[in-house]
């Protein structure tokens, strides 16, 4: 049984994670709290901070993170309402004025090609958003086009001709892919399941953070716990990921689970260890504090994977 003094402090927060707690946690349907997002705590800061143009920062992805793209991340990722009207109508905007000539999403006047991981992301709040399909499927075609014979991803394989998938850009992709699926897309959706598969097997053959030749650490920053994500692969989020779609338990997932375990403190929560550098909108939680977020993401990986047994807080 879940430690109740740690839902008490996870029900204590945001309403956002209030809601995600009890969907998650508790197996509570609370469409009330869901519907208090977008008029208080950290969404309706966010809505708040919205351009009469419709855009946030300065632009679709200048400055990181307070830019439109990275913020209509957050918002889905808060598990805000999807029927925002504002938002939907900023990211017909994106889509109109922001398609490069292969298709994809691409901020860039002066790289010709589309970044996949831009795209995957985009595809995640767009299709979360419940975004006209006509417009997402040069988007889709984008992405499929950009697949590597080992089943990931890599924004550096159009531009520079990279042979190995990144494990940044295959997490956004099939984050990407899962939103839309379960969204009731259908234009190339086959295909697009498919890949999803493929790449889990990629992101599994690393076990979750290694290399797959020498099983060395790919980058220590992988281990470290974050929030938000933003682009940036870690073991949590690839864990979270992976509870999210329902994958069973694999064994080349354990080194992740016992690096997730052990970064549990005394206090039976998980910390935030690590800050992507960028200007924000406003810090969620503090460098080096205890995590809410992190918390209520270990806890449900956790639970799905059934190692209860093996973390204090049960």
């Amino acid at each position: 049984m879940i430690d109740q003094q740690i839902i008490e402090w996870l029900l204590h927060s945001d309403v956002s994670i209030q809601y995600q707690v009890n969907r998650d946690l508790l197996k509570i349907d609370r469409s009330d709290l869901r519907k208090r997002i977008a008029k208080e705590g950290w969404g309706a800061k966010l809505l708040s901070l919205q351009n009469d143009n419709g855009d946030w920062g300065q632009g679709f992805y200048q400055p990181k993170w307070t830019s439109t793209h990275y913020t209509l991340l957050d918002l889905k990722n808060l598990n805000i309402s999807p029927n925002i009207e504002s938002i939907r109508e900023i990211i017909l905007k994106i889509i109109n004025e922001n398609k490069g000539i292969d298709g994809g999403i691409n901020p860039a006047d002066s790289v010709k090609e589309s970044d996949v991981c831009i795209n995957g992301m985009f595809l995640n709040y767009a299709a979360y958003f419940n975004t006209n399909e006509d417009g997402l499927k040069t988007i889709v075609d984008f992405i499929i086009s950009q697949q590597l014979s080992d089943g990931g991803f890599n924004c550096r394989y159009n531009r520079k001709g990279a042979k190995h998938s990144s494990l940044h850009s295959t997490i956004s992709v099939i984050e990407g892919i899962h939103e839309y699926s379960k969204n009731g897309y259908n234009y190339r959706l086959n295909e697009l399941l498919t890949m999803e598969k493929e790449s889990q097997e990629f992101i599994l053959e690393h076990r979750l953070f290694k290399s797959d030749k020498t099983y060395e650490v790919i980058d220590h920053r992988m281990t470290m716990l974050s929030y938000p994500s933003r682009w940036r692969y870690d073991v949590l989020r690839a864990l979270d990921y992976f509870q999210l779609v329902g994958h069973a338990y694999d064994k080349r997932m354990r080194d992740a689970l016992d690096i997730l375990i052990k970064k549990q403190r005394k206090d039976k929560k998980w910390p935030v260890q690590h800050r992507h550098v960028g200007a924000t909108h406003f810090d969620m939680e503090k460098t080096g504090k205890p995590s809410q977020w992190n918390t209520l993401r270990a806890l449900r990986v956790i639970k799905h994977f059934g190692v209860e047994n093996e973390i204090q807080c049960y």
